[in-house]
């Protein structure tokens, strides 16, 4: 049989890929879920994950290039926000989806959406996140 190369990568799928990249570490991770819940400065963020204000304003400039987060200045300060409702998405089905049982598991998982919210937010709670964040109640929670 003739192997086919795989055609051209799709930009959307690029660019998605890049996305889940950015979002693909603890500590920038931790920053995305502080902003979800209101905005905060480097050294607030800093000292909600644990780490330095340096690598804080490292991360913080992945995910502006990734446009996952936004900022606005305020005098010398610069505050920084999720770039929309879209971020806190992607955040909860990653959360969902490391609390999903295996494949062919017999324990099914939550079907109802604000049942899968309301589990992620749990787990979140339960620590995924450092214990630090606190997750904002699910809709109509």
């Amino acid at each position: 049989m003739d192997a086919q190369a795989p055609p051209d990568a799709d930009p959307r799928f690029e660019q998605a890929v890049a996305v889940l990249k950015a979002v693909a570490d603890t500590t920038r991770f931790q920053v995305l879920w502080a902003l979800t819940q209101r905005e905060h400065a480097v050294g607030q963020l800093a000292e909600l994950v644990g780490a330095h204000v340096a690598a804080v304003s490292q991360h913080l400039a992945r995910l502006r290039a990734a446009g996952l987060v936004v900022s606005r200045r305020e005098g010398t300060r610069i505050f920084y926000r999720v770039a929309g409702d879209h971020v806190r998405t992607l955040l909860e089905g990653a959360v969902v989806a490391s609390q999903a049982p295996p494949a062919g598991a017999t324990d099914p998982a939550p079907t109802a959406a604000t049942g899968a919210v309301a589990a992620g937010e749990a787990a979140v709670a339960r620590g995924a996140v450092r214990g630090r964040l606190r997750p904002r109640p699910a809709p109509g929670g």
